[in-house]
Order: structure tokens, then C-alpha cells, then sequence
């Protein structure tokens, strides 16, 4: 049982050759509108399979099925509440926002804030994206560093900086060039293999039990782990459905819909029809891959409990220690594989959309003259610099780290992403213009009062507590911040 160190980096560097061997065919003769846009050739089939592996990323790879037999949020099978929520907001997307970025021809999704607002709205806007995806990125970076780094790298005297930097070198090298064009093709790759890793776990632990594969659903009923949905203690229960299904949608349409990292993939589309075609069939796939990750889940509780293994004290450490310590090496080398194919799905994107969002919505590379030569340089400085930024982040989530990573990030998120809820749906959903240049004031109080009435609900609200919520309630406050700075107009 166990994987050597040695086995684990030649296991590591094969697939990134593999990756980069992708990332040669995939930038030839790749320009920098091919590096935003990929020259809107992505077949939508490819784009749907990628954008699976983006959106469950590391922190699910690890976190979901860690929290499935412990207490508290997202127990038993109750994350496949949010997962419902989902399928609303990427019908969302589908059939209102996508349109809407069609129709403009948008690089950046944030240029609808500058046409609908005026340009402080703009700003705020992709402001906030790229804040809200370095807290991302960061979170499920670290989540894979804290894995790789005791198990690969620190055996050999690396310490948890240097794997950090190496992380990020390994992305920085092939995306740099074809940018979004490589990343379609080699987030398919990443979004199978993880799948892939998962699957090939759930077998090789009911080998390990001399359970057949019909006799799972029993196995997890007896295991008092399949409880898919909360409705008994009301609102003030985190795991309660109606709060569940709610952040769910608000999350997929903020964090997929109203996030350059997530529709700059869509947009690289041939059309919108294709587009829409990516995102149907992509929000069926997610039901699956959720499904097979909460299943997994309870597998690796009914495991450590038949053979007498202690669970971590962080659930993010118990898939890891199965596969590594306690399955066959093989389990433990796809494991890895598939760890980093989670998460550098989406912190590959999240690099090349931080890019991409700072030179066209900071550097005004559509609207500003300039040379390929000189947009190329310019763009390299702003990955270098990015890369840089995101080495920091993670290095301080290391100091923070004291819960499971999926909660971290989602409650992070309701912060950051909520005045782009509040943002987009006042321009969505009203006719009325605002004040533009008082906008800034309404967009960075909102998090703030957000964060105090989160802090004090259950004295505030008689034991109400938020959760992913927060959400709902930062946009809510956004858009009525708005509307106190509203002006009517006849557009």
C-alpha cells in the first residue's frame, strides 16, 4: 500500500507533457485575439466537457466527498439540493445572458456594465470579478498544494512555497501562448481524467469490501449517509432545501453566468445556438459527476469504517489518505491525476480570464491602438504578474486554512460576487439608469453591511443564520443601493 514519492512525479510529469504536447498544436500560429476569443471556432461539445471540469475543480474533487459522512453542511447527499439549484440558473444563462453577450459581440462580459451604466459601473464590475477570482483560483490551488506537497514534494525537501511556485510555472508555461484555445482542449482532457479518477476509485473500494456494484445504494441507506433532502428544521438548518436550492442558482448564475473565467470558454462558441447546446448538455453531465462524488463520498466512509481507519480531522484529508496510504498504488497514482486535472481546470482558466479581463476592461486593449507585438508583450506582463498574485494568495490561505474548502469558497464568494448579482440584475431587470460615478460607494458597501448582518444574524434575525445565502443578500442590498442612485430614462 502507498505510492512513493518517485512513482508520483514521473506519473506527474507524463501528463504534463501530455498537456503541453496539447498546448503546441493548440497555439500554432496563435495571436492575441486567438488567446481571448480562440477566433470563436470551439466546437461546443468540447467547451460543455471542459467547463465540467472547471466548475467542480479541486475543492469538489476533495471537499464534497469529505463532508458526506461528517456533520454539518452538505451532509449525507444533501449537496445535490444546491446541484438542483444549479440546473435553474444555467437555464439562466441560456436563455437570458447568453443571448445577451451574443448580441453585443462581448470580449469581456463585464463591457455590458460600460453600455448599460457608463464606465465607473464597468470598472467595479471586472473589479470585482478579479477579486472574486483570485479568492477562487487561490482556494482550490491550495486545496491541491496541501495534498501534493506532504504526499510528492516534501519527501524530497521541497518546501510548500516552492511547490506552490512550481504550480503555478507548470500552468504559466502552456497557457501562455494560445490562452483560451489551449484551455478548451486541455480542460477536456483534465475534465475526463478526473472523472475518470473518480470512478476508478468507487470500484476499486467496493473490490476492497466484496460488495457488488448493485449493492451500493444499500451499503450508503445502511451507512444512515443517503439523505438527500432537509426539510425538518426550517431555515434556521443550513442544509435546508429551499436554502439550499436558492444558493445553488444564485451561485451557478453569478459564479458561471456573471464570471469572465466561466463564459469566456462560451463565448469562444461558433454561435449562440452552440453555446446554448454547450450549456444544456453540460448542466445534465454536472447532475452525474455530482452525484458520482457524493457517492464516492459515503464509499470512503463505509471504507475507513469496515477497516478501522480514523477519519482526519479535516474531511478535506480523507480521500487523500485512502487513496494514497491505504488502497492499491495504482489507486493512488489516479488519485494524483486526477487531483491535479481538477484543479488545474480551472485555475488554468482563472489565470488566462484574470489576464484577459485586466487588458481588456483596465488596459483598453479594444479600444486603444496598438500593435500585435505590443499587445503580445503587454499581455505576457499581465500573466507574469497574475501568477505572481495568485503565488501570494495562496501562501496566505496557508496561514488562514480552518475549514473545508468548498465552504470557504462558497462563503468568500457570496462577498465577492455579490454586487455583480446586484449589478446585472438591476440592469436586467429595470429600465432605469443610474448615477454612474456614485456607484463605487454602493458596490463596496454592500459586502461590508453583507458581512455584519452575517456575523450577528442569529442575534439580528432570532437564530436565522445565512450560509451561502449571503449571496441573495449582498445582491439584494446592491440593487437597492442602486436604486437610491437611479435616474429614469426613456432607453
Amino acid at each position: 500500500m502507498g505510492v512513493s514519492p518517485t512513482v508520483l512525479i514521473i506519473t506527474i510529469t507524463t501528463y504534463f507533457l501530455l498537456l503541453y504536447a496539447i498546448s503546441y498544436f493548440t497555439s500554432k500560429g496563435a495571436d492575441t485575439k486567438t488567446f481571448f476569443n480562440a477566433d470563436k471556432q470551439s466546437h461546443w461539445l468540447l467547451v460543455a466537457i471542459g467547463m465540467i471540469g472547471a466548475s467542480l475543480s479541486g475543492a469538489t474533487f476533495i471537499s464534497i466527498p469529505g463532508k458526506v459522512g461528517a456533520s454539518g453542511l452538505n451532509m449525507a447527499f444533501s449537496y445535490m439540493q444546491v446541484v438542483m439549484g444549479y440546473l435553474m440558473g444555467y437555464a439562466f444563462i441560456a436563455m437570458v445572458l447568453l443571448p445577451l453577450y451574443y448580441k453585443l459581440n462581448l470580449l469581456s462580459i463585464y463591457e455590458y456594465l460600460e453600455k448599460r451604466f457608463g464606465v465607473v459601473s464597468y470598472k467595479m464590475g471586472a473589479f470585482f470579478f478579479i477579486i472574486s477570482r483570485i479568492v477562487g483560483a487561490s482556494f482550490r490551488l491550495f486545496l491541491m498544494t496541501i495534498v501534493l506537497h506532504p504526499f510528492v514534494l516534501e519527501p524530497l525537501g521541497v518546501s510548500f512555497e516552492m511547490t506552490i511556485l512550481i504550480t503555478l510555472i507548470l500552468i504559466w508555461v502552456y497557457t501562455f501562448r494560445g490562452g483560451i484555445k489551449t484551455i478548451v482542449w486541455t480542460d477536456t482532457l483534465q475534465t475526463v481524467t478526473m472523472l475518470l479518477a473518480v470512478a476508478l476509485t468507487v470500484y476499486f473500494i467496493i473490490g476492497e469490501l466484496n460488495i457488488g456494484f448493485f449493492d451500493i445504494k444499500s451499503e450508503i441507506v445502511k451507512a444512515d449517509m443517503s439523505q438527500m433532502f432537509f426539510f425538518e428544521n426550517g431555515w434556521a438548518d443550513n442544509n435546508n432545501f429551499f436554502k439550499q436550492f436558492l444558493s445553488g442558482a444564485l451561485i451557478t448564475i453569478v459564479m458561471t453566468g456573471l464570471d469572465q473565467d466561466m463564459m469566456q470558454k462560451n463565448l469562444t462558441c461558433r454561435s449562440l445556438k452552440d453555446a446554448q447546446k454547450n450549456m444544456f448538455v453540460f448542466s445534465i453531465i454536472l447532475v452525474v459527476a455530482n452525484l458520482l462524488f457524493l457517492t464516492l463520498g459515503a464509499m470512503l466512509y463505509i471504507y475507513a469504517s469496515q477497516k478501522g481507519i480514523a477519519i482526519p480531522e479535516s474531511t478535506d484529508q480523507l480521500y487523500p489518505l485512502i487513496a494514497l496510504e491505504n488502497l492499491p498504488s495504482f489507486v493512488g497514482i489516479v488519485f494524483i491525476i486526477g487531483l491535479i486535472a481538477a484543479a488545474y481546470s480551472s485555475a488554468d482558466s482563472a489565470l488566462t480570464s484574470l489576464t484577459t479581463s485586466f487588458c481588456i476592461d483596465f488596459l483598453d486593449f479594444q479600444k486603444k491602438e496598438r500593435t500585435e507585438k505590443e499587445k503580445r508583450k503587454t499581455r505576457l506582463i499581465v500573466h507574469v504578474a497574475f501568477t505572481v498574485i495568485l503565488f501570494i494568495s495562496i501562501s496566505i490561505f496557508n496561514q488562514l486554512n480552518n475549514d473545508a474548502v468548498i465552504n470557504n469558497l462558497l462563503k468568500a464568494a457570496g462577498y465577492t460576487y455579490g454586487p455583480l448579482l446586484g449589478l446585472f440584475a438591476f440592469g436586467l431587470f429595470t429600465k432605469l439608469t443610474v448615477k454612474d460615478k456614485w456607484v463605487w460607494i454602493v458596490v463596496l458597501l454592500s459586502p461590508l453591511i453583507s458581512a455584519y448582518l452575517d456575523l450577528n444574524s442569529e442575534t439580528i434575525f432570532n437564530g436565522f443564520k445565512f450560509g451561502f445565502t449571503i449571496l441573495a443578500l449582498n445582491g439584494l442590498i446592491t440593487f437597492l443601493g442602486l436604486l437610491s442612485l437611479s435616474v429614469k430614462t426613456s432607453k
